[in-house]
């Protein structure tokens, strides 16, 4: 009996990569919506509701995160440290991989993604160096540990008709949920830094109209809810100093 006792331990345990792969994503998805829910996570990785349900016992009983009474899910401060390295990686490699070697958005988050189990703590922080140690990934999303480079954001979805802005942001959610968006967004001109505007809201048609370098592109209101930006503001004159 007692020779067994470790082979049922070793059972309960998580692989690695596993406990890694959740952690990851209970962190996009806390920082994208006001809350992690299991069925949320289960939809994102991809299982069923009692493989998500043992899973984040698992992760619980290992001090990787906690859930709530509600049952809504957060990591601790054990497990938040684990998922800003392993985000802070990703997105070095994305950022890598279109910088230097001309990769589009979609294709270098699937390769960062494949990438990034091998790349060590070292490597990575040469890789940081080496890039000038970036503030945010290619589309904005900020790398854990640096500051943002831009100010208060708003949802396109919310921004005003003729009020330009500054794209900033595009959700970790479309990475995740539609990879295609991030070619249609690339090839349209919706990048970070580009100035957009919302020509007009489509009545009954829940969609957006707006201009990119004087080119019209139609987005739904679910779409343009992923996409955050950041109003220019006009400033008032400076007086002439003396």
């Amino acid at each position: 009996m007692t020779a067994s006792t470790p082979a049922r331990s070793a059972d309960r345990s998580l692989r690695p990569e596993t406990v890694k792969h959740y952690l990851e994503t209970i962190f996009y998805i806390q920082f994208e919506e006001p809350s992690v829910r299991p069925g949320r996570i289960a939809e994102w990785v991809g299982v069923s509701a009692p493989t998500i349900s043992v899973t984040l016992k698992r992760l619980a009983a290992d001090g990787w995160i906690t859930v709530g009474g509600d049952r809504t899910v957060r990591l601790t401060d054990r497990g938040r440290e684990l998922a800003e390295s392993i985000v802070r990686t990703h997105r070095l490699l994305e950022r890598w991989l279109t910088d230097s070697l001309g990769m589009d958005w979609a294709s270098a988050d699937q390769a960062a993604q494949e990438i990034a189990p091998g790349v060590s703590d070292e490597v990575a922080a040469r890789l940081d160096e080496h890039l000038g140690h970036p503030r945010t990934c290619p589309h904005g999303n900020v790398i854990p540990g640096r500051s943002a480079p831009y100010g208060a954001l708003s949802s396109l979805a919310e921004l005003a008709a003729g009020t330009p802005a500054v794209v900033r942001r595009i959700s970790e959610v479309a990475e995740h949920d539609a990879p295609d968006l991030l070619r249609r967004l690339d090839g349209h001109g919706v990048i970070t830094g580009a100035v957009v505007e919302v020509a007009e809201r489509m009545p009954g048609a829940d969609a957006v109209s707006i201009m990119v370098d004087d080119r019209s592109l139609a987005l739904g209101q679910d779409i343009a809810a992923l996409i955050w930006v950041e109003p220019i503001r006009s400033t008032p004159a400076r007086r002439a100093s003396r």
